[in-house]
């Protein structure tokens, strides 16, 4: 028996035609779908019929896993009768979604044409830490709380993350347990009230059955031995293992042990509609060999998911330490032993998905896999290809949150790279950025966004819908554009396409490590302790990410003359040339965009505008690196003459970003300045430090630095 969800209206515009939807099943992702389609045809001036004999046209809303496979979709217009067959619930959840991108772009229901998809990642998953217990304390995570325990901002979220074809939220931070359950053999570790706990109880089941509702599986990511505070105190145990806490040693107390296993079979238990856990061997964990951390990991988390009483799915991130520290390294022993330990086990739900951080903290980077967290990886994970296991790539950003970013092409190559057989898809997401609170936007005029995701919609977009499948065409993220700000919005894509990549080769010529050790859009780098503007001399010295590129010192040091490239790779000065012909290119695309009666498109605009002249400024301090290196190797004059004039340009270009950004973004505070919490970012507050450079090059000679 069909069941047919329906809205009335009184008054129809526009169109005189009835729409009648067609639902084989009660599924919850059909009675989401249904209502999206019904809100989008009302919104372009179809009426939904309530009667199934009288309509002009019959949405059939059907599955069937015969014709298409696992979140495939097709759809079929048959006259007057448009079937929207998937091959599961959240395959007809794609379908339904597709066809309302359509009607919202225009398109009428008698012009609607055959269509099919498949994806191309299974596991399409969002990074998302939370600001309680969150990994680091710092103002700007903790600004977030009482926003993120608010459901409106979860459903927000979960709409966001559907329409783009994530099924996957991972929910990160130090310790979960007590903000889920009370513990039944340790009461004592809950910090709440019976009020207080049953509030996040309600805000945990509720993000979690919107995300059922919507076809995305949930998992909960914690930081190894970590435990609450009062729990702490009241057994004597783990005196450093909990927040604000996190580089600290591990506690294996048969008593901790206990307290860890348990609290993950009752969090299973009480949530059924939590998918699963993820194990972390590193924070949390010092003093202890990697033999040690997995046998823990055994013992507690994997064991207590064991003895829950339903099916679970598991992600098992790789150990980022191959030594007793926390820091990071890597060794084939260490991936050997995991890779027996994940082989062994066989009773979870599906394959096992092992979480890799794709070039460390900064994926938005090179396309090509140069390290993971604690330097280079062997075969070990892949050969032979495993049976019980896929790799799950975390392409982590700790580049950019203020700026909007978009360069669909990046994120088609990434995939076509490292889409082989054993790998089963990707997570996106941040470290030192929680996307809740918009904590950017500095003018009183309405905007189009109410949370900090909102404002990188584009972002979310290219990374969820290209996953699904690359071959998405640049028509559908133009025709967003489009449809939000008109004729204003039909170069913006190109424009972002061409400027946001600054980020790209900023990261690809200036090699990083973990999350402080570059902030993209800020030009930002750890430097004996502390986040410092990245200055000439630290460009010259910097190896490259990219192996592709050449660095500035080896350039200068292999003879190449200015404007000649070195072999096959890009030089400094080649990648200057790239910079400024994008940026230039970026920069005329959106000159004529009138944005004075939209605050929205001035957002838009100025963020391509920013991106543009940051790209300009690195070109131009490329040019007078090089030309400074050069001075210093032969001594003349006209070289540091030259070093300095382009040292300007740069400077010139940071000016316009800080008048494009000055009127329009507040002061930040921003984890990057963890060494200093109470600074707070802006690109005015760097000037001292862009000047810096011109003096450096004026002041140098070549014979006390060669």
């Amino acid at each position: 028996m069909g069941l047919c969800i329906y809205l009335m209206i009184g008054l129809v515009t526009g169109f005189s035609q009835t729409v009648y939807i067609l639902v084989d099943n009660d599924l919850p992702q059909a009675g989401y779908a249904t209502k999206l389609l019904s809100e989008s045809l009302l919104k372009k001036g179809y009426q939904i019929s309530t009667s199934r004999s009288k309509y002009d046209y019959l949405l059939n809303l059907d599955i069937n896993a015969v014709k298409s496979g696992e979140e495939s979709y097709r759809i079929i217009p048959d006259n007057k009768i448009i079937t929207i067959n998937g091959g599961d619930a959240n395959g007809l959840l794609y379908g339904c979604l597709s066809l309302k991108e359509k009607i919202n772009t225009g398109v009428k229901l008698g012009d609607i044409t055959f269509e099919e998809e498949s994806p191309v990642m299974e596991f399409r998953g969002i990074k998302h830490n939370l600001p309680w217990d969150a990994y680091r304390a710092n103002p700007a995570l903790e600004q977030h709380y009482e926003a993120a325990k608010d459901l409106n901002y979860w459903k927000a979220f979960l709409d966001m993350m559907v329409e783009n074809r994530f099924n996957v939220l991972s929910l990160w931070n130090l310790h979960p347990f007590t903000y889920m359950i009370q513990p039944k053999n340790f009461p004592e570790a809950s910090p709440f009230s019976d009020s207080e706990f049953q509030n996040w109880q309600a805000l945990y089941r509720g993000i979690f059955a919107m995300a059922k509702e919507r076809g995305i599986e949930t998992y909960l990511v914690n930081w190894s031995i970590f435990v609450s505070e009062k729990f702490a105190k009241t057994h004597n145990v783990a005196s450093d293992n909990f927040y604000p806490n996190f580089y600290v040693n591990g506690d294996t107390t048969e008593i901790v042990k206990r307290y860890t296993r348990e609290s993950v079979t009752q969090v299973l238990e009480e949530y059924p509609d939590l998918t699963g856990f993820a194990i972390s061997h590193g924070e949390g964990m010092g003093g202890m060999t990697p033999k040690e951390r997995q046998e823990w990991m055994n013992e507690t988390m994997i064991e207590g998911m064991r003895l829950a009483n339903r099916k679970v799915k598991f992600i098992h991130r790789v150990p980022f330490s191959a030594n007793l520290g926390s820091g990071g390294s890597t060794s084939r022993d260490t991936e050997i032993l995991t890779r027996e330990a994940m082989e062994s086990i066989d009773y979870f739900d599906g394959p096992i998905w092992v979480e890799m951080k794709f070039n460390w903290s900064h994926a938005h980077s090179t396309p090509d896999l140069v390290k993971v967290h604690g330097g280079k990886l062997g075969d070990t994970y892949f050969v032979p290809e495993p049976k019980n296991y896929k790799i799950t790539w975390m392409a982590r950003n700790e580049d950019f949150f203020t700026l909007r970013w978009g360069v669909p092409d990046f994120i088609r190559s990434h995939i076509s790279k490292n889409n082989h057989s054993y790998v089963g898809g990707y997570f996106v997401g941040s470290e030192g950025y929680i996307p809740v609170k918009d904590y950017f936007t500095s003018t009183d005029k309405p905007v189009n966004w109410k949370y900090a995701f909102q404002r990188q919609w584009l972002f979310y977009k290219l990374w969820g819908r290209l996953l699904y499948n690359p071959d998405t065409p640049d028509k559908i993220f133009q025709d967003e554009f489009v449809r939000k700000y008109g004729n204003s919005g039909t170069d913006l894509l190109e424009a972002y396409a061409l400027s946001s990549s600054t980020q790209l080769r900023l990261a690809s010529v200036f090699d990083s490590t973990w999350d402080l050790t570059l902030y993209g859009e800020g030009f930002l780098s750890l430097d004996k302790g502390s986040m410092k503007y990245i200055s000439v001399d630290r460009l010259i010295n910097q190896k490259t990410m990219d192996p592709n590129y050449i660095s500035i010192r080896d350039f200068v040091a292999s003879g190449a003359s200015a404007g000649t490239g070195y072999l096959m790779k890009i030089s400094p000065l080649d990648l200057a040339d790239r910079l400024e012909m994008d940026c230039m290119r970026a920069l005329a695309l959106v000159a004529d965009i009138d944005t004075s009666k939209d605050a929205s498109l001035l957002y838009e605009v100025s963020d391509v505008q920013a991106w543009s002249n940051l790209g300009l400024h690195l070109a131009e301090k490329l040019r007078g690196a090089v030309q400074l290196e050069t001075f210093r190797k032969n001594g003349e004059a006209s070289y540091q003459n030259n070093a300095v004039k382009h040292l300007e340009k740069a400077l010139a270009y940071w000016d316009q970003v800080i008048a494009i950004t000055r009127p329009i973004y507040k002061d930040m505070p921003l984890t990057p300045y963890l060494h200093n919490k109470n600074a707070l970012f802006h690109w005015e507050h760097l000037r001292p430090s862009v000047a810096e450079d011109i003096s450096i090059a004026k002041s140098q000679n070549p014979v006390s630095l060669n």
